[in-house]
């Protein structure tokens, strides 16, 4: 009986490590204040790009997503912008904003979520 109580917590132990998940969250934020930030300017395509590093690296290189919860742009043009994340490795990734033809985006920022099935 001990044999088996033994074995059956050995077994969830090692279960539950199998299907554990690493997961990190954070926020980004671009404005004016960046140095490089040119979203609010001129016309064509415009770019801006923030590194984001992990506070602990992951085993394995890990999914993740962004989300778009705060903006400010002119009223007077058509909003089109693209958020994405490019470079992603176990260490971090880049969030880049991207914006075009006359739209002036004065700043947008959000959060993301990184996950991995070990």
């Amino acid at each position: 009986m001990r044999v088996s109580k033994i074995f059956i917590v050995m077994f969830l132990a090692l279960t539950a490590s199998m299907f554990a998940q690493q997961v990190q969250t954070g926020t980004y934020r671009f404005d004016k204040n960046l140095s490089d930030y040119t979203l609010d300017k001129n016309d064509g395509d415009r770019v801006v790009q923030l590194e984001v590093t992990f506070k602990t690296p992951f085993d394995v290189k890990p999914e993740v997503l962004v989300s778009v919860n705060f903006l400010d742009c002119d009223k007077t043009t058509n909003l089109r912008y693209e958020v994405k994340t490019i470079s992603v490795s176990r260490d971090g990734f880049l969030v880049q904003v991207k914006t075009w033809a006359e739209t002036r985006i004065f700043a947008i920022g959000g959060g993301w979520m990184a996950v991995s099935g070990k």
